[in-house]
This record gives C-alpha cells, sequence and structure tokens, in this order.
C-alpha cells in the first residue's frame, strides 16, 4: 500500500480544485455540480461546500445514480443495487460539472452521461476527478479538472477514503 494523497495533501487538493471550478464559473448562476453515487458524492458535497464558501452565488447540488446505465448491468454474477438519484433543479441550459472520486477507464462517466440525459440538455458538461488512471482508458473521456493524475498497472487500486464515510481522509494505491 502507498499513500498517495494523505489528510492534508487531499485537503490542499480539495481546495484547489473548488478555487479551479470559482474561478471558471464565478457565480455559479447557470452552473450546476452533479456528484456520481456512490463514490463521487462523498467528493462533490466537499467540493459544492467549499465553492459556496469561496463564492458569492448560490451552489446548486445534486447527487446521480447510475447503477441502470451502466454497461455491466446485465453481466452475470453482478449485483448492482442502486442509490438515491436527487437532481432537485433543471439542468437544461446549465453547465454541469459531473464529480467522481477516480476516473479508471471512463465507462462510469459514460453512464452518468447517458443519465444525466433524462433530466434535460445540459448546454456544457465538465468533468471533475480526484484521481485520473489516464493510461487505463477504454472511452475517450477526459477530465477538465483533475486532483491528482497517477499512473498504474492494471492489477492496482486506487482507493479513496473520506472522513465521513471511512473516518478518516487518505488516498491509497492498493497492488
Amino acid at each position: 500500500m502507498k499513500i498517495l494523497l494523505d489528510h492534508k495533501q487531499l485537503d490542499i487538493t480539495l481546495q484547489r480544485l473548488a478555487h479551479q471550478l470559482a474561478e471558471n464559473h464565478l457565480t455559479f448562476h447557470d452552473t450546476v455540480i452533479i456528484g456520481i453515487q456512490p463514490r463521487g458524492i462523498w467528493l462533490s458535497q466537499r467540493i459544492a461546500r467549499i465553492v459556496q464558501e469561496i463564492t458569492t452565488g448560490n451552489v446548486q447540488y445534486g447527487k446521480l445514480d447510475i447503477t441502470f446505465y451502466r454497461d455491466d448491468i446485465h453481466q452475470q454474477g453482478d449485483m448492482h443495487l442502486p442509490a438515491h438519484t436527487d437532481i432537485p433543479f433543471s439542468i437544461e441550459d446549465k453547465s454541469v460539472v459531473l464529480v467522481d472520486d477516480v476516473l479508471h477507464t471512463g465507462r462510469t462517466i459514460r453512464a452518468a452521461m447517458d443519465a444525466l440525459i433524462d433530466f434535460g440538455r445540459p448546454k456544457k458538461v465538465e468533468l471533475l476527478v480526484l484521481i485520473d488512471r489516464r493510461f487505463s482508458r477504454e472511452l475517450p473521456i477526459q477530465p477538465d479538472y483533475v486532483g491528482r493524475t497517477i499512473d498504474t498497472i492494471i492489477t492496482q487500486k486506487v482507493k479513496v477514503y473520506w472522513q465521513e464515510k471511512d473516518n478518516k481522509d487518505e488516498v491509497v494505491l492498493l497492488d
């Protein structure tokens, strides 16, 4: 196990990502933040809270479940339990910032974009990820905002721990 981000490094990274969003979207009048269930919601909640603190605008925040949009939903042996989608606002003609913890193959993001269209047609979709595993991509999806880019081999796993769920803030690389 190798620690990629400890508590302090994670906090600095979250602050940087939130400031980048604030710089690019200013008041958040036409921008919404949507976390991808299950693991992206911990990151997106933190980012939305920090952005709210550093901007004067009202940050609209939602959660998106992609269970039934996944391309592996019908594979035998996998049991996918749906989570709760909560998007209490229109995304029509808005800039949507999709948030997930780790970008690996790109399949989760593809499913999220499919699911998002059921809620309207956004003006623009951007992607914010904490960790980008850039050399493992299977689909042509690239993040707009990246906490950290790492090079991994297929047998390695990136695990993000959140204080709210796991009682610690840490990102580790498991062999």
